[in-house]
């Protein structure tokens, strides 16, 4: 996906990006190259698959809820996927992005300063350890390949208000979802799930729209 395709498909997903967003999504990209040359950032480093595997894929969030004005936490982030770039292009939101790796904390503190991204904050923590002080606090939980299914949901629900909504970014997800067995006891319902293709490689994807009901 070149940068003028992914700003018209963008258009598509209802996203008119800014002449800002753009400069500053070439900005990221360029580091995010640059970094990879000394560490193990991501696998995904060609120019063309940043913009569709990273930067839109992130950005499909927006067909499952309104990324708009809300908190959100990104957990096990890695190099700020999907949660940097909802940062980058929704600014009127406030983005908590949870990381342990340590080098790839030291890349987004540098993403979030060259940028000067207001609404990041970055915790250098496991999202279990942060999770035991900070609870039913944000409107939206996400993350995107971090664990299987029935453990990230335990990781995100005592992080969820009452009424938010956890929302993982998930390529094969049937197997994962009929071994989930513990909705309710998580105060958890499913509300919805989004199959989609990406553009041009045309490879699955499924966002899960999980709405916390009560107190975990």
């Amino acid at each position: 996906m070149t940068k003028e395709e992914f700003i018209e498909y963008c258009k598509k997903l209802g996203i008119n990006l800014s002449i800002k967003n753009i400069n500053d999504l070439e900005e990221y990209k360029n580091l995010l190259i640059e970094w990879n040359k000394k560490f193990n950032l991501t696998t995904i480093i060609e120019e063309k698959d940043i913009y569709l595997k990273h930067f839109y894929d992130s950005l499909c969030l927006v067909k499952a809820t309104n990324l708009d004005n809300k908190t959100i936490c990104d957990f096990g982030t890695g190099a700020g996927f999907p949660g940097m770039v909802i940062a980058i292009i929704f600014n009127n939101s406030k983005i908590t992005l949870i990381e342990s790796n340590n080098k790839k904390v030291s890349f987004l503190e540098e993403v979030k300063n060259k940028l000067n991204l207001n609404n990041v904050e970055i915790l250098n923590k496991r999202v279990e350890d942060y999770g035991k002080n900070n609870r039913e606090i944000f409107d939206i939980v996400t993350c995107r390949a971090v664990s299987n299914l029935n453990i990230i949901l335990e990781l995100s629900s005592s992080l969820l208000k009452i009424n938010g909504e956890f929302i993982p970014l998930k390529s094969n997800v049937l197997e994962e979802l009929s071994l989930v067995n513990n909705l309710e006891n998580l105060s958890y319902k499913l509300e919805n799930k989004i199959d989609y293709e990406l553009p041009i490689e045309n490879s699955k994807r499924t966002l899960l729209i999980f709405k916390k009901f009560a107190v975990y």
